[in-house]
């Protein structure tokens, strides 16, 4: 069974396209005109083994906040539309990541009840051209559109490239494990519906 889903979301600020295989090999193509958000998204696809494409064209010249914002509402979209009606999946996902002095912890719950708890200090406002206050409105629109319960929270960390890298990193492998099959699984709820 294929677990794929394709988003287009065209806006008077955005024209994002994005397709997101949850069984993928960690293949990405991605062009945001955000060098740094690019170097995020392919992170999240390559450790999370996710086929990720993405194509994004946002009013730059205002700033990176609507393509950002909107890469991650597609993006949860996408997600929603993989994963079907959820049958046979983990459900939850649990890591921290290291990367050199920063370290990241993601706890994510594909529950369907969206809520973000980003807890993740960086220490300067702009990595190259990207903001770092805009990885925060990524993840919510992210978790929001996806209906995750997704906690972030930085342990440590002095370089602001390390941290939100971290995030990025352990963000995708939680998701991998949360959306990994297990034939005994059923639906993972006591309620009957995710």
């Amino acid at each position: 069974m294929s677990r794929v889903g394709t988003v287009t979301r065209k806006t008077a600020e955005t024209n994002v396209v994005l397709t997101l295989d949850l069984d993928g090999e960690g293949r990405c193509d991605i062009a945001t005109g955000v060098p740094f958000f690019d170097h995020m998204l392919d992170a999240i696809g390559r450790h999370g083994l996710l086929d990720l494409a993405v194509t994004a064209e946002g009013d730059l010249h205002v700033d990176a906040h609507h393509t950002v914002e909107d890469v991650g509402i597609c993006l949860g979209q996408a997600l929603v539309e993989a994963l079907g009606d959820k049958r046979g999946i983990r459900r939850y996902g649990s890591v921290t990541v290291p990367m050199d002095e920063a370290a990241v912890s993601c706890a994510l719950d594909i529950s369907g009840r969206p809520y973000l708890l980003y807890d993740v200090a960086v220490p300067i406002e702009l990595i190259g051209t990207f903001d770092t206050t805009l990885a925060e409105e990524f993840f919510r629109a992210l978790a929001n559109n996806a209906g995750l319960t997704l906690h972030l929270r930085s342990l440590s960390g002095g370089n602001a490239h390390h941290v939100v890298e971290a995030a990025a990193k352990a963000f995708a492998v939680a998701l991998r494990d949360a959306v990994a099959v297990d034939p005994r699984a059923g639906l993972p709820s006591t309620k009957g519906t995710l």
